[in-house]
């Protein structure tokens, strides 16, 4: 399911074996993991309820670099981005941006394409892994 430039993925496994299953695919395509953050963890702590929400912020500069060279402005959304998340039903989903449409966003999709569709392949290719455990 895509809405805005926003691909979502339902996963054949629950939150926790999802994340666990898109931290080691991450680490296993030498990207970088620059942060993990537990949104319900978060929110317990404040005494809130929050289902399942936990988002992951990666990437590698020879990815990013290009495309900021064409855009700084691009900066604001790199590096990327993927949210794993549980839904009112209980089933859990996996979400990122697709990067043509934040190419898109900046005015650098025509200079960018080539980029942009090898970032899309990967993270394809890690996100379906991760909600399917297949590559």
């Amino acid at each position: 399911m895509t809405i805005d430039g926003l691909i979502s993925l339902r996963s054949n496994a629950g939150p926790k074996q999802t994340a666990d299953r898109l931290k080691a695919e991450l680490q296993a395509s030498g990207l970088t993991l620059f942060a993990q953050i537990d949104h319900a963890a978060g929110a317990a702590g404040a005494g809130l309820a929050l289902r399942p929400t936990e988002i992951f912020v990666f990437g590698n500069a020879k990815g990013g670099t290009p495309l900021m060279q064409a855009a700084q402005t691009i900066g604001i959304d790199l590096p990327l981005k993927a949210l794993v998340w549980q839904d009112e039903a209980g089933d859990c989903w996996l979400s990122y941006n697709d990067p043509a449409w934040l190419a898109e966003r900046h005015g650098i999709a025509e200079a960018t394409r080539q980029v942009t569709a090898n970032m899309s392949t990967l993270l394809g290719a890690l996100a379906k892994a991760a909600t399917s455990g297949e590559a």
